[in-house]
């Protein structure tokens, strides 16, 4: 049994007066903002930890306006850095003009039990400045596919009960697309969308003609097209297209809890700001039955503080929030914090990012395409959307783009420069993104005897693919290679890149919602079955992962639980 000894620190009263809020929310990232706006607005005094540093909108993005000559290395992370940082390396958005904004290997250890790589960005704002904005409501599909499947546990909610806190969202936040109709991708409160270039078009065309079941569309963003004035005020401006986002954009173009939700925050005069702050765990009061506080450790002095709050929102990212509450231990709970179902850091799943496909394509050599959007177009999951049809679960998303790099050119001087001003040829490149289904033995739990260098113990990842990951995997590269060659596509290439979960960077559950307290940790408002005034609403609450990008999801949960937790304040109930 762990030790419960230190658990409960002594409260001292002046101590408690001062460091006392309404709402403490922990991490500041995309679910985190969201809480720390709706609490605010609602008029309570929101205590908003960070374990990294400050990073403010504008001041802080050093490498936003550089050249690619600026860096030393021209954007590559030299081989000394590679070397040092195996798991950090291997991230798409990582490059001499972001990586500052991410935690490097040897800053917050973890054991990976299997191999599993995972992508922190331990700052204000989060993750939220990295992520790839890709924004898509889940269709009723993915809600009832748990009940209807039978995997995980029943979904507490549907697609009805989220739909307006969707709207509610997407329109601070700012979404651009399409209005397409489609059932299994339910449509927003859109922005003027990005336009598909000439040979998307085509193929579009041509996979929708051949296939009645497949959808290509444009895909949906987090990025300003045509600003409302609910994005000027908040002080945002539109989306330059110039791909340079994970660098942080000063324009406000794309959304970050950086550029709108914690300004929109610290405009009420009600969210006190605390960065470098660690929480260790949530403090529980036998006495109440209900959470009281959270002990946090500074990071930079190691001194330890309490705060005090009514409600607390733990919003740390899927895997850092499953740690925190495993390590919330009393002698009411002495496996974790609401862990009375012995379910808390198990049934975690992920993307499938594994499938790749590469093409050439004869497309027109007399145009081009302007800027450089933020997104491809994307194909809704086909496969066993109303039924059971295939011999794996679920199913699979896809996002394919065209584009044409330069001329291939050799030598030096004027004709070489004059060469690769020219436009070479159309090139496709197709991928995945798998549903995978949760399960126990995937799981975290902490480390008996090693800790991070807050004492806190290291979490112990052991997560892994399974057949049905493997079936569907090769579903995706057969159907794509056949949907490309059917559009006219040549020198199809399908690629296993056999990467490790964790570089989809969309880990969720450990949390999971759910009606039964025996068989989930959160209620329907996202409260911990056994301890209400604890809410979590980033990706360790998912019951499944669905086809389609999490955080929109996460935005509109969060939203709707903590207005939920407004009114059972109001109401005397927490």
């Amino acid at each position: 049994m762990p030790d419960t000894s230190s658990v409960a620190p002594a409260v001292h009263s002046t101590t408690a007066a001062s460091h006392t809020y309404d709402a403490i929310v922990i991490g500041s990232g995309i679910s985190g903002g969201w809480a720390a706006k709706e609490l605010c607005e609602k008029g309570l005094k929101t205590l908003l930890l960070e374990r990294g540093r400050d990073v403010v909108h504008l001041k802080d993005y050093p490498t936003a306006t550089k050249n690619p000559w600026d860096f030393p290395h021209r954007g590559k992370m030299p081989d000394a850095f590679i070397k040092e940082n195996p798991v950090l390396t291997k991230c798409y958005a990582l490059s001499e003009a972001s990586e500052h904004f991410f935690v490097k290997d040897h800053q917050h250890p973890y054991i990976q039990e299997a191999p599993f790589d995972w992508i922190r960005g331990y700052q204000v704002g989060g993750k939220s400045l990295l992520w790839a904005r890709a924004t898509q409501r889940w269709s009723r599909f993915d809600f009832e596919g748990p009940a209807r499947d039978g995997f995980a546990v029943d979904w507490p909610i549907r697609y009805e009960d989220l739909a307006p806190w969707y709207s509610h969202v997407e329109l601070f936040a700012g979404i651009s697309g399409n209005k397409d109709g489609l059932e299994t991708l339910p449509d927003g409160e859109f922005l003027p969308p990005w336009e598909m270039n000439c040979v998307e078009k085509e193929l579009q065309q041509k996979i929708m003609a051949n296939y009645k079941d497949r959808y290509v569309v444009q895909g949906r963003c987090a990025h300003l097209t045509k600003p409302n004035a609910i994005h000027l005020q908040q002080g945002r401006g539109q989306c330059q297209a110039r791909n340079l986002c994970e660098r942080g954009c000063p324009f406000g173009g794309y959304f970050s809890s950086n550029s709108s939700t914690i300004p929109w925050a610290q405009k009420t005069g009600n969210l006190t700001l605390r960065p470098d702050s660690v929480v260790h765990s949530i403090i529980y009061d036998e006495q109440q039955g209900k959470a009281m506080g959270v002990q946090v450790i500074d990071a930079v002095t190691k001194k330890t503080t309490e705060f005090f709050a009514k409600i607390i929102f733990v919003n740390a990212a899927c895997l850092n929030t499953n740690l925190i509450l495993l390590n919330s231990v009393s002698r009411r709970f002495p496996n974790g914090l609401g862990n009375d179902s012995g379910l808390l850091g198990k049934y975690v799943a992920f993307h499938n990012y594994r499938g790749t496909l590469t093409a050439s394509y004869d497309g027109p050599k007399d145009k081009y395409y302007y800027g450089r959007k933020p997104t491809a177009a994307m194909m809704p999951n086909f496969r066993n959307v109303r039924r059971q049809e295939m011999d794996f679960l679920r199913g699979y998303m896809v996002h394919f783009s065209a584009s044409r790099g330069r001329v291939a050119a050799e030598g030096i001087g004027g004709n070489y420069k004059d060469a690769i001003t020219e436009a070479g040829d159309w090139h496709i490149f197709m991928m995945m993104q798998g549903e995978t289904i949760p399960k126990e033995t995937n799981h975290l739990r902490l480390s008996k005897d090693q800790k991070d260098e807050w004492g806190i113990p290291q979490l112990v990842v052991s997560v892994k693919y399974d057949e049905n990951d493997e079936k569907l995997l090769k579903d995706f590269l057969e159907q794509g290679a056949e949907m490309l060659q059917k559009a006219g596509a040549s020198d199809i290439r399908p690629n296993d890149s056999k990467q490790a979960p964790g570089l989809d960077i969309h880990e969720m559950g450990g949390v999971r919602m759910g009606r039964d307290p025996k068989t989930s940790l959160l209620n329907r408002w996202n409260q911990l079955h056994h301890c209400k005034n604890v809410f979590v609403t980033d990706g360790a609450c998912m019951t499944s992962v669905s086809t389609q990008n999490p955080s929109l999801t996460f935005m509109a949960i969060t939203a709707r639980a903590a207005n939920h937790a407004v009114e059972e304040l109001k109401k005397g109930y927490l």
